[in-house]
């Protein structure tokens, strides 16, 4: 138990090394971004020192070392700032949009983990059968389905030539019913999960076709086990660990790369927010978040090393 206890402290060290990396990497490179937002707000006519004056009210004129020891301060008290485009709390921008983002994200991920992992189950089960080789051969690819067409979207409203498939903003808020935001997200849902279930099921067929060359697994054919049997019982108890991660990894793909399907779909999630934010040259808003999508894509890697080293059985019963 103090084995697994020391390697969950390594992995939580490391977790919140890489944060502050990546912290510090945002904020660098959204310093070396050329322009300047005060100068585009007021307009080339401004003088220099109704310039100067802005840039000081928005503490724009400090050193970056600074204000990057303020903004991180800020945050770790709860404070996450203010937006430079309307003044607003970034928490009241982020909150509402969060939300869509992560509820897209789970639509997609409850439909996408169980049937990967069915048909890579069925794919190792069914090993060289014709059943697995259509898998293998149909199993959609990322960068092919990233750019589905939006004209099948099921609401006839929504096939507008300018954007395919776009989703009305004006139907997804906080009042829109549960079976109504299902059915608007179909097609985002839908592209999401064509670009995410074709990694996680071949992962999963090859880790249980990995271990059915194990001794022990050989050792339970001699038995006369059933295949599905050992594959179920005890190939995929001792498979979870890859497995783990690659969900794991999918899932942060499906929350940190919804951002092109936001915007291909005008979604207003977190991600229509980064673009938008960067095309008004919204720092503060920019900043905070890719600090999101940095730490929701290092709270599920950490969460997969953590479940892969509870699923380990040689840790939990050391000899």
């Amino acid at each position: 138990m103090a084995q697994i206890a020391k390697m969950l402290a390594q992995r939580l060290a490391l977790g919140l090394l890489t944060l502050f990396a990546v912290s510090l990497i945002i904020f660098m490179a959204i310093e070396l971004l050329p322009g300047d937002f005060t100068q585009a707000v007021l307009g080339q006519s401004a003088t220099p020192e109704t310039v100067a004056a802005f840039r000081k009210e928005l503490g724009l004129d400090q050193p970056a070392y600074l204000r990057y020891f303020h903004w991180i301060g800020d945050i770790l008290q709860g404070d996450l700032g203010r937006s430079f485009a309307n003044q607003r709390p970034i928490t009241e921008l982020l909150g509402p949009r969060i939300y869509n983002t992560l509820f897209l994200a789970a639509y997609a991920a409850a439909i996408a983990v169980p049937v990967a992992l069915a048909f890579g189950i069925l794919a190792a089960l069914y090993r060289n059968s014709i059943f697995d080789r259509a898998i293998n051969v149909t199993a959609p690819d990322r960068d092919l389905l990233a750019g589905v067409p939006g004209g099948l979207h099921p609401d006839p409203d929504l096939r507008r030539p300018a954007r395919l498939g776009a989703v009305d903003r004006r139907r997804v808020n906080a009042e829109t019913g549960l079976f109504e935001r299902l059915y608007i997200l179909l097609l985002p849902a839908v592209t999401l999960t064509l670009v995410t279930m074709a990694h996680m099921m071949r992962m999963t067929r090859a880790a249980i076709i990995n271990l059915m060359a194990s001794p022990y697994i050989e050792m339970a054919r001699l038995k006369g086990l059933g295949r599905y049997r050992i594959i179920v019982k005890h190939a995929l108890p001792n498979a979870l660990a890859p497995i783990i991660n690659v969900v794991a990894i999918n899932l942060a793909y499906l929350i940190v790369g919804v951002v092109v399907v936001e915007v291909v779909f005008t979604y207003p999630g977190l991600g229509q927010l980064l673009v938008d934010s960067v095309s008004k040259r919204d720092m503060p808003v920019v900043q905070i978040s890719c600090l999101v999508f940095a730490v929701t894509y290092i709270v599920l890697n950490l969460l997969a090393d953590i479940m892969s080293i509870l699923s380990n059985p040689r840790l939990r019963h050391p000899r």
